[in-house]
């Protein structure tokens, strides 16, 4: 590593500790030739492979944005939209492929929105897999009813 104020090839780590829920590594580093210290952030890379075969940074913010729509007036909050977000980069990243297309981004999503919000799920499930009729929304709804145990509330009803 550099050393971004003498530009010297050669720096030492001082120091090193997990950070961002185990996902990065911060390295404090000093220079031996300038003396300065700087921090790093070390991260495993995790690219999305778009449709159109273009790569990019995996982005929990691209995910949160992409439920929130499908969130519009229900009871979500950030947090949550968080958290999914956070449950859908370590579902992504336990399978451990540093490349992932933009589909399974999409799939890895709809089970934790489900436990989140069955209305939210059915928004999102009819853009993402493309629903043509009712009788789409009809299908998604009944297997929504058949696998939610009996008695079990709704997610929307929790306190």
């Amino acid at each position: 590593m550099h050393c971004p104020f003498c530009r010297n090839a050669d720096t030492r780590v001082v120091d090193s500790r997990v950070s961002d829920d185990g996902l990065a590594i911060r390295r404090r580093r000093q220079c031996p030739e300038c003396g300065r210290r700087f921090s790093t952030t070390e991260t495993a890379s995790l690219n999305v492979i778009k449709r159109n075969g273009v790569l990019e940074p995996f982005s929990r913010e691209k995910v949160m944005s992409g439920v929130r729509k499908a969130c519009q007036g229900r009871p979500v909050t950030d947090s949550d939209l968080a958290l999914l977000a956070q449950r859908v980069e370590e579902a992504i990243r336990a399978t451990g492929a540093s490349q992932v297309e933009a589909n399974d981004i999409g799939l890895a999503i709809l089970a934790p929105l489900r436990e989140l919000d069955e209305v939210a799920y059915l928004r999102f499930a009819s853009v993402y897999q493309s629903f043509d009729s009712l009788d789409d929304f009809e299908e998604a709804i009944t297997l929504l009813r058949v696998e939610r145990p009996v008695g079990a509330p709704r997610p929307a009803e929790h306190d």
